[in-house]
Order: C-alpha cells, then structure tokens, then sequence
C-alpha cells in the first residue's frame, strides 16, 4: 500500500503548499515509541533535562522569524499572535526547567518511625518517579504552545518522561520544523534525540493510545475526539492516565447592578474575548447571561455594534468554516433565537462575527434548543435574557462542567460579604476550574497557581494542562518502608545530598533515627 502523504494547506486559500511527511504505519508508530522507552533513562539526569529544556527554548526564540512564518502559512493566525505564543512556549520550557533544578515537584515526604502510635509507625520515605513514555496529542488553535514544543511535551520532558507526539493535520510543517529544534536541544545536553518524537496521520494516532509502552496521555481537541481516545486509553489491558481537555462554553453572568453600571464596558470586553482569536481559543464566553430591561438592552445595543464593526477572518481549517457556519446557521433557526448580528460567512474563505440572543425560558425548555449549551468552535456567543437570578440559576444548572465561569459585578457585587453574589460565586464553582469576576476568561497566565481544567467534558481529569502543576499528570508516587540508607534513591537519603526540599515528620520522643 502507498504511503499517504501529509500536506501542509494554506487556510487563506485551501490550496496544498507542500507536501511535509507520510502518515506513520503501525510499525513506524511502534519504532517510535519503542526508542523513546529505550532513551527514558536518560532522562533520570535531572541536571540535563534542566539543561535540554533550557536548550530548546534558545532555539525556538533563534528560529523565531522561520517558526513563526512557519506557522502563520498553515493558521492564518497572523505573526502577532504568534509572536506571543512563542514567548509563552519558550517561557513554558523555561519554567519547567527552573522547577526540575528547584525540585519541590517530587513532593519528598519522610515520615520518621513512632512505636508508640496505634498502630506503630515505620519509617517512610515517599517521592515521586516518572511515569514513562507520554502520548501528546497537538491541538489546532495552538500549533506551538498546545502542540509538538508546548506545555504537555515540556511538562512530560520535565517529569522525566519521553514524549511522542501526535502532530495536528493542520499545522504539519510547524510540527516537524519544532520536533528537528528540540531534537537538536536534546543532543545539546547530551540527551538521545528520541525522547521527543512526532508521527502523523489519524490511524497513527490510535495506534499511539494502544501501545503497551505508551503510560500516560495528553489531549487539546473536541469533545468527540477526545473521547475516542480516552475510551480507547481505558479499554487497554493495562489502562492508562489520560488527561484530555475537550471543550466548554465558559459562561458568563452579568448581574442586573453590574449591567446598570458598566453596560457598554462589558459589551466592549465580551466582544473583545468572543473574536480574540476569531473566537478560537477553548475559554472563549460561549454564554452570556444578561438580564431583562433597559440596562440589559444597553449592554445588547453596544455588542451589536461592537460586533457589527469587526472584520471578517479566517478559521484555521475550511472543515472547521464549514462547521461554524452550518452550526450557528442550526442555532439560528430555532424559534425564538434571533442574531442581531448574523454570524457566519464572512466570504469563500472567511467567516464574519456575531452573536444569537435567546430567553432563558427556550433554555430551560430543553428539546432542540440544547444544541445552544454546544460549544460552537468560532466567533459567535449566545446571550441568554433572564428575570431574575433564579432562572439565571437554572440556566447555570443545565451545563455540564467548564474550564471557565466568570460574573461581571458591580463595584457594590464585589465588595464581599454574604448575598447574591457569593451565591452565584458559589453556584459557579462547581461548575469550572477557574472563577473570574469582572475579567474575561480569554488569556491563560501560566503561573503556578493556575489551573487549566474542569469537570467533565472540560477536562477527562482533575488535573491542569497549564502551570506549574502540570508537571503531576506524568509522575506517580513509590514509598519506602525500613529501607537502608544506602539503598534508597538518593532524593531520598538521609544527608539529602542533592538538596532537594522536603518534608518531615520527627520522629517520636526517644526513638532511634539515622544520623543526619
């Protein structure tokens, strides 16, 4: 059989720019994988992955001007968000160095031994030990920072993990360009090249999930192929961890006092969050509670023109145009729905900004109009009118889980204290994996506090897939019971010799311990 090739698509035009690689058979699946499980003791040298990873980051920010042209002829998403993405990339490598040299990530944990306890305490000696080979899964909408050099790849390579990944169709020449830099870092800190690998192709991806030397996976993508893979990763003999983001609608609540407030600002912001991007980034306010009445029409009002003046733009793939437009088109024939600024096509190759409005009775009535609580990948959002915070309630009670929810306060909303407000805080807590209040969810700060992730279809885990705990998807936990001293890991020994922190529970008055 004739290798399929795999081609690099211009989205401005739909035409072929170049051909990039072949889709991976099963056996070139197998070879990769295969050696990335042969380099990962190499990896065990935390001073080189630190080193590897600071490595890559130089020469993507070296190769900036080729990546980022790179990228934009296959995304269309212009070198100015690119520019910024890129910076996000090599800032992700940089911080996972610094957190591999820190070394806090292992979570050391020494329990000194009590025979006085009921029942009788040991010693114990616990850190954290890399899972092996991970899977990465490249998203669309972020073809460097969720793809081959991206957050799961640099946390995975942090844990101690090699990594292969599974390059996205629509970024193909970007993916391989990415892989050639940071196989070149890895050789740099004197690491085999293999531990980051990339195959492409959609069979190549399944094969990757079933591979029995394949312990974890990462996912950025739809909720329909996500779940495949997630369905595949449990259904394996021996299953694996798979931490899959799959989509949200991010709601919004715009309080009746914060409408009356600020109602052109928040028009302004939602406008702004619903077309950064042309709407294609996983936090985008897919629904917009805004309350019945004079200030609820004024906030509508400014949207409408806010919108009305944006430009047209194109999507990252036509499948995904043809989508978009076909989706809102769906949405907008139901009764009641009405787009007063009609999203869509914007042009052969383009697509125009807009939003739908709806009263949150229709919500709450279910049947067809539960395709309106659907993520709608693009730039549209759905603004739902409500009376009162009730049934803005109940419309909250009809999502399923999200990586964001966000309420627009007034100044009084947001002074504290018990109230509506912290009932809605508290409503939408269960529903995401971050809260804002009187900010826009679009725009995700990689720190170490963050958190990227949500109940399901948000996230298949509680884990995140952005900040510095990312780096725990790729680890699991060994104990060490009444073990010598000289044969524990050194992370765990008694002098500590390489520094790391830890923490320690003394042991019982007069018991017998190691020497330091």
């Amino acid at each position: 059989m004739a290798a399929t090739p795999v081609w690099s698509v211009d989205p401005r035009t739909g035409k072929q720019r170049e051909q990039v690689a072949v889709e991976a058979t099963s056996g070139e699946v197998d070879e990769a994988v295969r050696a990335a499980h042969a380099a990962r003791g190499a990896l065990a040298d935390r001073t080189a992955r630190a080193r590897f990873l600071r490595a890559a980051a130089a020469l993507l920010d070296e190769a900036a001007a080729h990546v980022i042209e790179a990228a934009d002829a296959e995304t269309a998403l212009g070198p100015g968000r690119l520019t910024g993405e890129l910076a996000r990339t090599t800032g992700q490598l940089r911080a996972f160095a610094d957190a591999v040299d820190e070394g806090s990530y292992l979570d050391i944990r020494i329990d000194r031994p009590d025979a006085g306890a009921v029942p009788p305490r040991p010693e114990l000696r616990r850190y954290k030990v890399p899972l092996g080979v991970v899977a990465v899964y490249a998203a669309s909408n972020f073809p460097l920072a969720f793809s081959v050099p991206g957050g799961d790849t640099a946390s995975a390579l942090a844990a101690g993990c090699p990594v292969v990944v599974k390059a996205h169709p629509d970024h193909p020449a970007t993916s391989e360009l990415c892989a050639s830099l940071l196989r070149r870092a890895a050789a740099s800190a004197g690491l085999p090249p293999e531990v980051v690998s990339v195959v492409h192709g959609f069979d190549a991806g399944l094969e990757l999930i079933r591979h029995p030397l394949v312990t974890a996976a990462g996912f950025t993508g739809s909720i329909r192929g996500g779940r495949a893979l997630f369905d595949a990763a449990a259904a394996r003999p021996v299953p694996i961890p798979f931490h899959g983001e799959l989509g949200s609608l991010n709601p919004v609540v715009v309080t009746p006092a914060a409408a009356a407030e600020r109602a052109e600002e928040i028009a302004a912001g939602l406008a702004g969050s619903v077309t950064l991007g042309l709407g294609q980034f996983c936090v985008k306010p897919g629904l917009v509670l805004v309350p019945e009445g004079a200030d609820g029409d004024r906030l509508t009002a400014a949207l409408t023109k806010a919108l009305g003046e944006t430009e047209p733009g194109v999507l990252l793939d036509h499948r995904m145009r043809e989508n978009f437009v076909s989706g809102v088109r769906e949405r907008a024939a139901l009764p009641g729905v009405e787009a007063p600024v009609t999203p869509g096509s914007g042009g052969e190759h383009t697509v125009g900004a807009g939003y739908l409005t709806v009263p949150a009775g229709s919500l709450l009535e279910g049947g067809a109009y539960e395709v309106l609580l659907e993520e709608c990948f693009g730039p549209v959002t759905v603004v739902v009118r409500y009376g009162d915070q009730g049934e803005a309630e109940s419309v909250l009670g009809l999502l399923p889980g999200n990586l964001s929810a966000t309420l627009q306060l007034s100044a009084a909303e947001a002074g504290g204290g018990p109230g509506p407000a912290a009932e809605l805080i508290a409503h939408v807590t269960a529903l995401a994996g971050r809260i804002l209040v009187n900010g826009w969810p679009t725009g995700v700060a990689v720190a170490p506090a963050q958190h990227h992730g949500g109940p399901y279809p948000a996230a298949t885990s509680h884990s995140t897939s952005v900040g510095g705990t990312a780096i725990e998807r790729w680890l699991r936990p060994v104990v060490y019971q009444s073990v010598p001293d000289p044969l524990l890991p050194q992370e765990l020994r008694e002098a500590n010799p390489l520094g790391l922190p830890r923490r320690v529970t003394p042991a019982a008055p007069g018991a017998e311990t190691r020497p330091a």
